[in-house]
């Protein structure tokens, strides 16, 4: 072969391997700060007993935070949020409001921490016409309030994109929660940090990936309150210092509650917090250990779900029903409303990082079950479960779970085969990340 064949033989195959020439990737961050004024009168969610009275005052502040990622061709937004869950006009309307800035609906990933101590769900829900206290009123103030706050946070993190590194490990924590629905010894122990440095090496952010309710709030706790992610945030911040910011989303969490630290006293904010501190120790040393790197698969996807059909588990007059003041005629009319036909899985591969969204709470064993299947799929090290994912559905379990009954079941609203549909079209979803 002669040297010029040489020459264009070497050339043609640096054009044409994916990896020889990766567009360097950008990054920004920024935090909203998502707590109603008091005057606002806004209710706090996770509790029928509370009768959407208001919250009294603030605990602690409750934020939206965005990850904004762009390698030159394509960009993302991953946003984390201290709230119970969105329902599922919440997300078009905030898009309406990004399509001026060319965001589209696949290009954002909304993830909440399922604080029980934050805005109520239902509140926030323009389909919730039924003014029924225990299921929340909805509040059209207070949700064009919080609409503008996710607008706002994704702008501002698009505004200063810098070129960054990024790594993510995974280690298993035993102790550190228990599953709530029956004496089983199933629980998710898999703590999923994310470092995502500039190239000088600060600190930007860091994603923070633990599977457990947060439900020390009770509803006698009648203050704003993120909660113990809250807490786990606040420590890392401190820890990591240079401004870094954290932000936690939540796993299959549907029976996974936590497991109270040692010491922590019998008030329920000291429980949080406690729990939150030392989990945020675990996180940050964890953070601290991370190689981070800047050629890395980035890749997502937005698969649609078509849903099986609305319908209420016959448990459910008896627990979530009577918890929530819904009757059988009231149901028949409910449903309909405020439960969607369809929906979606988001995924976003980021390096080792595979975060497959599920609009909801899933049960701990069916979501460890997927994440293998999608680590399978994609090769990715560390796949997690984004859990609430962009909207709430309702619990997702196992059709044999379902059938089984308990609270969990009861407030699962499209019958036994939800929970493989949803598996279903997530790993799907997976699949067209390859």
């Amino acid at each position: 072969m002669s040297a010029f064949r040489t020459f264009v033989a070497i050339v043609l195959a640096l054009l044409i391997t994916p990896d020889a020439h990766a567009a360097q990737l950008k990054a920004g961050v920024a935090r909203r700060d998502l707590t109603p004024p008091l005057s606002m009168k806004s209710p706090l969610g996770g509790y029928g007993a509370r009768m959407n009275q208001p919250a009294t005052g603030v605990h602690d502040r409750i934020f939206a935070k965005a990850l904004v990622l762009d390698d030159g061709s394509k960009r993302f937004a991953l946003v984390t949020c201290d709230l119970l869950g969105l329902t599922f006009p919440v997300k078009p309307e905030i898009m309406k409001h990004l399509a001026a800035d060319g965001w589209t609906p696949e290009q954002v990933l909304i993830l909440p921490s399922h604080s029980h101590a934050s805005i109520e769900m239902n509140a926030i829900n323009p389909s919730n016409v039924f003014n029924i206290p225990q299921i929340g009123i909805h509040d059209q103030t207070l949700f064009e309030f919080t609409v503008a706050n996710f607008v706002q946070v994704i702008r501002s993190a698009s505004k200063e994109l810098q070129p960054v590194r990024i790594g993510t490990s995974s280690q298993n924590i035993e102790g550190w929660n228990r599953n709530r629905r029956d004496d089983s010894t199933v629980t998710d122990n898999g703590l999923t940090v994310t470092r995502v440095d500039t190239l000088d090496d600060r600190p930007l952010a860091a994603l923070v990936n633990f599977t457990a309710h947060p439900t020390y709030m009770t509803e006698k706790q009648m203050m704003f309150s993120a909660g113990w992610p809250g807490a786990l945030q606040q420590t890392m911040e401190s820890v990591i210092g240079d401004d870094v910011t954290v932000m936690y989303y939540n796993g299959a969490q549907g029976d996974q509650a936590p497991r109270t630290r040692p010491g922590s006293g019998n008030s329920r904010w000291e429980m949080a917090q406690r729990y939150g501190l030392e989990l945020g120790l675990v996180s940050a040393k964890q953070w601290s250990d991370i190689e981070t790197h800047t050629d890395i698969p980035f890749a997502f996807h937005l698969e649609p779900i078509d849903l099986p059909p609305t319908s209420w588990h016959p448990d459910f007059m008896s627990t979530g029903g009577k918890e929530y003041g819904l009757s059988e005629e009231i149901m028949r009319d409910l449903l309909p409303r405020m439960q969607p036909k369809s929906t979606t899985s988001g995924s976003l591969r980021l390096g080792d990082l595979l975060i497959v969204g599920i609009p909801g709470e899933m049960a701990a064993q069916m979501g460890m079950d997927l994440k293998a299947e999608a680590k399978k799929i994609s090769g990715a090290a560390c796949p997690v479960i984004g859990g609430l994912a962009n909207e709430w559905v309702s619990y997702i379990l196992s059709p044999e779970a379902y059938r089984t009954g308990k609270y969990e079941a009861s407030i699962s609203f499209y019958g036994e085969t939800l929970g493989p549909t949803i598996v279903q079209g997530a790993l799907k979803g997976v699949e067209k990340m390859k």
